[in-house]
């Protein structure tokens, strides 16, 4: 079942839209009658596919060697 709340009510019951997500429903969200955003249950193929390619990213960065890049500070770090 669809739930059209305002952005306020999201912010205030943030934690009990979760768990009428969790239980399978979909929330809308509008500002000044606007949807903004919609809360839905994650579909169980996606989350298989995301860890998948999560899986897969570590994999690959824990096989490349360690490159020595010396010293550096924030502010060049930001610079580039």
């Amino acid at each position: 079942m669809n739930r059209i709340v305002t952005a306020a009510e999201a912010n205030r019951d943030f934690s009990k839209l979760l768990k009428r997500v969790k239980e399978g429903d979909t929330v809308v969200i509008t500002n000044h009658g606007t949807t903004i955003a919609t809360l839905a249950p994650a579909d169980a193929d996606d989350l298989a596919a995301r860890q998948k390619a999560l899986d897969a990213l570590v994999e690959r960065l824990q096989s490349q060697p360690v490159k020595n890049i010396g010293k550096w500070t924030r502010d060049e770090a930001n610079e580039r």
